[in-house]
């Protein structure tokens, strides 16, 4: 995280990245860079689901990320930052039967 910035600020050039998985959501704790290649925010997903560091998913034992869906959103005057969802293309992270 960068230092000397208030809690859930995320500075100019970057976004919040939340996560949809196994019908559980939560945001990456650190701010990513806002022009991170689809793949990029897959593999730093991947990471950060193994090691369990996602506030709201349990750590994951296998994952595998390459048909999640990521979605990008400019910052709005509600949401004064940009975000970056990924998510299965399932509705809410639904599990397949």
């Amino acid at each position: 995280m960068v230092d000397n910035i208030v809690p859930n600020l995320v500075p100019d050039g970057t976004a919040r990245l939340n996560i949809t998985y196994q019908g559980n959501n939560g945001d990456l704790p650190d701010p990513v860079l806002v022009d991170a290649s689809d793949e990029q925010i897959r593999r730093m997903a991947s990471e950060a689901l193994l090691a369990g560091n996602i506030p709201g998913i349990p750590a994951v034992a296998n994952v595998n990320l390459a048909d999640f869906v990521v979605d990008r959103f400019a910052a709005t005057k509600a949401r004064p930052y940009s975000m970056i969802q990924l998510r299965p293309k399932t509705p809410f992270g639904s599990r397949l039967p």
